[in-house]
């Protein structure tokens, strides 16, 4: 009898999603393929930029940096040593590389960052991470104290079935207005000004999410926004961060709008591990050109904080449709994850920068009892803690690399 009322419900909701495919859907206005190389968010041009290409400001900034190299806006890089810090995505594991940064901070050696960049869970640990050790106890209290209640709230079946029938077809399993509330919560007014104040100085926030509409992924110039007169960039950047970290089908998408020519579209945007795990900036842009420019002192260092573990996991696996799709997606994820790794490994040893790396080591084993367990995170974030007040020891290459 039970089995014949999940068929029931099965194929209720299979003919629901028939009939919501042939109904109304929201509104959207996105925009023309022909109209996208003239995109922009309203008085930002280089708000951002594709993650696939070299940015097509990219020689009017070069400019800039030779003609106004003296003046106070590049004093935090020019003729310094710069170091670069990548933070992958990875959920709860995030806990991992806020650890780490707890740690290196407490140990008195972690340098100021030149770059930031970061997806997914790496891109709510970025913000804390490009200002410094002074938002470290807040970078703890959010990957040990918050659970999955402050971030979703999972749909009942009758609210899946409701959002169908009001046309509302975001597919999403669950309500993430307490994930939004949490991100207003601690990516504040004040800390955006920090930021903006970083970004006068030549430091650099670097957020990605990935376009649906596009089929590409998408780097947010995040301390420009924030150095931006645009009114209404505290909500644009917070909606960055939640598309970020945005799972498909599981975390609603996010629209954010854009214009060209005085008029009003909207792009699709979700979760950046789309389109990469991990990243530092465009393969196709020249970095070394910068690097000569401003004048380096000494090599520059490329630190990545990988938020999951190498080691493939043996899970007995369920022939059934949830879990073969689940166990397909991490290990898609993984496989991924170690590509990019590959792939900054590579540009590092092209553009003379100086490979770092840390992950979860496979010792690690402990298991989730939710989504974001606050218990796990606990014990994740003590270890990559201990590892960082230490001194990490970095990795100098991606796994099973082979160099002398």
């Amino acid at each position: 009898m039970e089995n014949k009322k999940k068929d029931c419900l099965f194929y209720s909701l299979f003919l629901l999603l028939i009939v919501a495919g042939c109904a109304s859907m929201p509104t959207r206005a996105p925009l023309p393929a022909e109209l996208i190389k003239q995109a922009e968010i309203a008085g930002i041009p280089a708000a951002r930029f594709w993650g696939d290409e070299s940015p097509v400001f990219i020689s009017e900034e070069i400019m800039k940096l030779k003609t106004n190299l003296q003046s106070d806006k590049y004093s935090d890089i020019y003729k310094k040593p710069h170091n670069y810090l990548a933070i992958s995505g990875g959920g709860a594991n995030g806990a991992y590389g806020a650890g780490i940064l707890y740690g290196w901070g407490k140990s008195g050696t972690r340098p100021e960052f030149t770059m930031v960049t970061g997806i997914s869970t790496g891109a709510l640990t970025a913000p804390f991470a490009f200002l410094g050790s002074k938002y470290d106890e807040t970078l703890k209290t959010v990957y040990t104290t918050l659970s999955t209640k402050d971030i979703v709230k999972k749909e009942s079946p009758t609210g899946i079935i409701f959002k169908i029938l009001s046309g509302v077809f975001d597919a999403a399993i669950s309500d993430i207005e307490p994930f939004k509330k949490t991100i207003a919560k601690y990516i504040t007014e004040e800390i955006i000004s920090e930021i903006a104040i970083e970004n006068s100085h030549g430091r650099r926030l670097f957020i990605g999410t990935f376009n649906l509409d596009a089929g590409r992924p998408v780097i947010w110039n995040i301390g420009k926004i924030a150095e931006s007169d645009f009114p209404n960039k505290v909500e644009l950047i917070r909606e960055v961060l939640r598309a970020s970290a945005s799972i498909p089908i599981a975390f609603p998408s996010v629209l954010i709008p854009i214009e060209v020519n005085g008029e009003t579209y909207d792009e699709l945007h979700v979760d950046g591990g789309v389109g990469s795990q991990v990243f530092v900036y465009p393969a196709a842009v020249d970095w070394s050109n910068f690097m000569n420019i401003l004048q380096v002192d000494g090599r520059p260092s490329v630190y990545v904080i990988r938020n999951s573990l190498f080691t493939p996991q043996y899970v007995a696996t369920k022939q059934e449709f949830v879990s073969i799709a689940a166990r397909t997606v991490s290990s898609l994820i993984r496989s991924q994850g170690v590509g990019d790794l590959y792939t900054i490994y590579a540009l590092c040893e092209r553009d003379g920068n100086e490979f770092n790396l840390a992950s979860i080591p496979s010792s690690f084993n402990e298991e989730s009892k939710e989504l974001f367990d606050p218990e796990y995170m606990g014990k994740l974030f003590d270890l990559g803690y201990r590892r960082g007040l230490a001194g990490y020891q970095w990795e100098k290459a991606p796994p099973s690399f082979l160099h002398e």
